[in-house]
């Protein structure tokens, strides 16, 4: 098992790590719209889904992996009706590769934010 750990994505605010490897797969934590210094960015929904796969993308790049090798997707949001506005973001980054998905809306997410994401990714 390795830890992964990047200064391009914001650290872990409670005692996790940014993500784990185990064998050939990346689990990372969820990932919401911080900066890499740790501030929060103040935006409307899709701002902050940028910055979420922002977040993600320098994760999965650390730990070998990228958009393409996803294989599974969770999608976290406060309020289902911004879920076109999420998807439409999210299509962005998924647009030919399309890995399994789950979204569910949640009563918080950690700082109040309106988005949360974690993936699971083969590591090449």
């Amino acid at each position: 098992m390795k830890v992964v750990h990047t200064d391009a994505a914001p650290k872990a605010i409670g005692p996790y790590s940014q993500g784990i490897i185990v064998n050939n797969l990346f689990y990372s934590s969820g990932q919401i719209a911080l900066l890499p210094n740790g501030d929060l960015l103040e935006g409307d929904v899709k701002e902050q889904t940028h910055q979420v796969f922002k977040n993600l993308q320098a994760v999965l790049e650390e730990a070998g992996a990228s958009f393409n090798t996803v294989v599974k997707a969770t999608v976290f949001i406060k309020d289902m009706n911004q879920f076109g506005d999420i998807n439409e973001v999210y299509g962005e980054y998924f647009s030919t590769h399309k890995p399994a998905r789950s979204c569910v809306e949640v009563a918080r997410l950690p700082k109040d934010v309106l988005v949360e994401i974690e993936v699971i990714a083969l590591v090449k």
